[in-house]
Order: structure tokens, then sequence, then C-alpha cells
């Protein structure tokens, strides 16, 4: 069984990777990618593969624009995601299977023999139908337009505009406002990270998510990384991973 990984954070896809491997000794992982448009390229150029384990966020945007430049749609997919209750009742019902992050080895082991129960002794042929009405339902979401932060004992409505971006600080998620601000929100950043729409705000790393309108200056760093200039100017180093660059360029010239 050859399994092709679609994920942008390096640690996850190899933890991923192995614990395939360690649940399905006839695992081959046919490559590890981490954007839409590497993806993109892969499958229009290689072997298919018989099983697709696929994020939703990518460095690049949602990964469901895969699916209108390939024919993925006919390949089984296993969704990784962090994306909310209802949504995941909806890839349920339709009997895409999902494992949400960090991934469990049993949900893991349980959704292999879903597809060996479903797939492994004949060929795939797949309905799409739901497929293609929940994509085009996430896509078309509206994002959050204002989010509700505590000022003491009162609570106000904070437009997500004057965002200039999210991070995380001693556990605890903080969104500093253009004007300097800071508050504390009762979300985790992966949850921000699907709330705000991309068109905006961009994940440079697993702890900062910026606004466009708050970069300032890029500079070139070692590793192929980026360091950030922004306003308000943060505490601490504001620095685009490795694995995310690629992406963050492509998000700077949409």
């Amino acid at each position: 069984m050859r399994v092709l990984i679609i994920e942008d954070e390096q640690p996850a896809a190899k933890r991923l990777a192995k614990l395939i491997q360690h649940c399905c000794k006839d695992a081959e992982i046919a490559d590890i990618i981490d954007s839409v448009e590497m993806s993109v390229k892969w499958l229009n150029n290689f072997t298919k593969p018989d099983l697709i384990f696929l994020d939703i966020q990518l460095s690049d945007g949602l990964s469901f624009d895969i699916f209108s430049k390939t024919n993925i749609k006919n390949i089984p997919v296993i969704f990784t995601t962090t994306y909310d209750e209802y949504m995941l009742k909806a890839f349920k019902l339709n009997s895409i299977d999902y494992l949400l992050k960090p991934i469990d080895p049993d949900e893991l082991q349980q959704a292999l023999d879903k597809y060996q129960t479903l797939y492994g002794s004949k060929s795939v042929n797949i309905n799409n139908t739901y497929l293609e009405q929940l994509i085009q339902n996430i896509t078309d979401k509206d994002y959050k337009q204002r989010v509700l932060i505590k000022t003491g004992t009162q609570m106000q409505t904070l437009p997500v505009a004057d965002i200039a971006y999210c991070s995380i600080d001693e556990g605890l998620v903080c969104i500093v406002t253009t004007a300097g601000k800071t508050w504390t929100l009762d979300y985790t950043l992966d949850q921000l990270e699907n709330l705000l729409n991309p068109k905006h705000f961009f994940r440079i790393n697993r702890k900062i998510i910026i606004n466009i309108n708050s970069l300032v200056k890029i500079h070139t760093y070692f590793n192929g990384r980026l360091i950030l200039d922004l306003k308000p100017t943060p505490q601490f180093e504001v620095i685009v991973s490795r694995e995310r660059v690629n992406g963050f360029k492509t998000w700077l010239d949409n």
C-alpha cells in the first residue's frame, strides 16, 4: 500500500509516517509534501498512491484546492485536522475518515482498518458528490469579523481588522491590536487559524499568526528562515519557520 502524506508541519508528518508503518507493515510512504503547489505537481507527475493522509490547512492555503487541480477525487483520503466539531461530524457522516491532531495511534489503526475494509480488496470507485459539496461549504465559509475580549469584569467586542498579530505567551493565546494593546482570548491558536480569513492572516510558525497589515519589513535569516519586523513591535523575534517560508511568500504574492 503506497501512502502519500500531505502535511506542512514536518515533525507531525514524520511522526505520522512512523505511526503508519508501525500500524501497517506493508505500508510504503511514497512521499511527504508540505504545500498545495507541490502536491499538485506531485500528483500530476507521479504514480498515484493508494491512500492519502491530507492536512486541511497547508502552508500555502487550504488543501481542498488540490481537488480541483488533480484527480485526487479518485483516491481515498484520510483527513488530519483541527477543524471544529460540526465539520468533523460532516466528515464522519459522509464516510470520510478524519484524525484529530495530535494523532492518536489507536484512532490511526481504526482508520487504516476502515480503509482496508472498504478498499483493500477491490478497485476504488468513490462517489464524490458529498465531498464536493462539503468542500464548497468549507471554502465558502464566513470568517470571524470580531472577537470577544474581557476587560476586568466587563466584556467587549474587538473587530478582527484591529488585530495586528496573535501569539502564545506562557500557554495563553494573546492578541496585540494595531493600537498596541494586548488581550488574552479563550481560543487556541489552531482555532484562530481556522476562524481568521487567510487572505489577511497567516500562521508563520507554531506560535504566531500575523495580519498582513502589521508587516513592515522582511529579512533573510539562517537555515532558510525569515525574520519579520511588525508594528506594533513585539517583545520577541518574529521568525517564519523554514516549513512555512514558501507558503508565506505565496501568501504575500497573492
